[in-house]
């Protein structure tokens, strides 16, 4: 027989699992082209200062 402890830790292993590989799926993700060129033209006006 199952306790409710034992369910909850059952519960909370999972969710943690779940959440780990969606982080690390958007980790994964490549940045869309737009960011890409945004992120270069700030660092062009930095180098440009």
């Amino acid at each position: 027989m199952m306790r409710n402890g034992d369910n909850k830790s059952k519960l909370q292993e999972r969710i943690d699992e779940n959440l780990k590989r969606v982080y690390q799926e958007a980790l994964d993700e490549r940045l869309p082209d737009r960011f890409q060129d945004l992120l270069q033209q700030l660092r062009e006006k930095e180098a440009g200062k």
